[in-house]
């Protein structure tokens, strides 16, 4: 599994358009989010996984603060998708702003 600080990933979004993942809540993702972000909750996206990721896309998941965002991209990654966490999830990329 890889991961990828808030830094790195905002050089990334300049560079090319990213497929972001924000797996918490809906009512959290309407309070902030990353823009682009496509709110997926973590329980939705861990047992439909199929429904919504394709193999051979890279997918950049974070939440809150970057502990089930790591969680859920090893057991995606264990599946066998191309999966980075946000180190820090949403509280680090607002914090860095």
């Amino acid at each position: 599994m890889r991961e990828i600080t808030v830094a790195d990933l905002k050089r990334l979004m300049a560079q090319k358009p990213l497929m972001i993942i924000d797996i918490r809540d809906y009512y959290q993702f309407q309070l902030g989010n990353i823009p682009t972000a496509r709110c997926i909750p973590m329980n939705f996206l861990l047992t439909n996984d199929s429904n919504y990721l394709n193999k051979g896309t890279t997918y950049y998941i974070y939440c809150e603060f970057g502990n089930r965002s790591k969680q859920a991209c090893q057991e995606l990654s264990q599946k066998g998708y191309d999966v980075v966490n946000i180190v820090g999830g949403y509280q680090e990329y607002k914090a860095n702003l």
